[in-house]
């Protein structure tokens, strides 16, 4: 975020903090849960932001464990933080497809989520504010782009099967 902030405009920071947005958003959605609006207007954006937890959070779950593995296969050192990486981001995936089914959100409230997701990875590689990749994938940019727009629209589709599976139970 500081080279960010050193080197691009300061409207598109809101685009570079991607897993702790997914973070944010999370911890966001569990307290729209715990602690339930009364205003329609509030509650519905509860509902787009437990939509972006969702999205998100598998999304970048499943990225920086696959990013730190790409990254080996292309003759990148392993270092013990990779493994706490991919502990982490890979529980983080998990525990958002398990919460989903306390989340009120619908088919509305995710096609925004995701519109928003796409946006974001739009501006990660329109102007090369993306995640850390190790050096080893610096050749791969556009390979890492195009599975990065994929892996949004496998979050899109997880977090709508999730829900809906939620709804069925």
């Amino acid at each position: 975020m500081k080279m960010t902030l050193a080197e691009q405009p300061v409207w598109q920071i809101v685009f570079v903090p991607d897993s702790p947005t997914a973070s944010l958003f999370f911890t966001l959605a569990l307290l729209w849960v715990l602690y339930p609006p009364r205003s329609i207007i509030i509650k519905r954006i509860g509902h787009v932001i437990q939509a972006l937890a969702v999205v998100t959070s598998v999304k970048y779950g499943v990225w920086a464990v696959s990013i730190i593995f790409a990254g080996w296969m292309q003759g990148g050192t392993q270092h013990w933080q990779d493994w706490m990486l991919i502990a982490s981001h890979s529980a983080m995936a998990i525990e958002a497809l398990i919460y989903v089914r306390f989340f009120g959100f619908r088919w509305a409230s995710l096609v925004v989520a995701g519109l928003w997701t796409l946006l974001n990875d739009t501006m990660d590689y329109t102007y090369d504010i993306y995640p850390w990749l190790p050096a080893s994938l610096y050749d791969h940019v556009d390979g890492v782009r195009n599975f990065t727009f994929g892996l949004t629209l496998v979050s899109i589709l997880c977090a709508w099967l999730a829900l809906r599976q939620a709804r069925r139970t």
